[in-house]
């Protein structure tokens, strides 16, 4: 698991540095690692969502899938009905804490090119999503 977060900070900040808990998004829909690609899809387009926050059977947030990576992913050569959103995730992560500060978030974030960031608690359990606005 990836946690973006730079240094520890109080629960008292400073409004001059907003705080990723701030400026998040509802969590949005959640699926279970099991699903597969095509039906993962299909929640997408009937939830009019971009993104998809990934649990696994314990409910821990495994990652974030957005429709792009899915529809890339369903047509490739290797693609079959079978594909899981386990097997195209690999390793849990990138995530952040509500505590990390916006600044520190963004900058990762552009640094690894990445739209949204799902935002957990101390045990992985999602809380909500980070995006960033163009």
């Amino acid at each position: 698991m990836t946690m973006i977060q730079m240094q520890p900070r109080s629960a008292n900040a400073s409004p001059v540095h907003p705080m990723v808990g701030d400026a998040m998004e509802a969590a949005g829909p959640q699926v279970c690692d099991d699903m597969t690609v095509e039906v993962a899809l299909a929640v997408t387009a009937s939830a009019r969502a971009g993104h998809l926050l990934v649990c696994d059977e314990d409910g821990l947030c495994t990652g974030l899938v957005t429709q792009t990576q899915l529809t890339a992913i369903r047509d490739s050569a290797a693609y079959t009905d079978q594909v899981r959103l386990r097997d195209v995730l690999g390793d849990r992560g990138p995530f952040t804490s509500p505590m990390t500060t916006m600044a520190e978030a963004e900058h990762a974030m552009r640094y690894r090119r990445l739209d949204a960031l799902p935002v957990v608690d101390d045990q992985g359990s999602a809380l909500g999503v980070l995006a960033l606005s163009r």
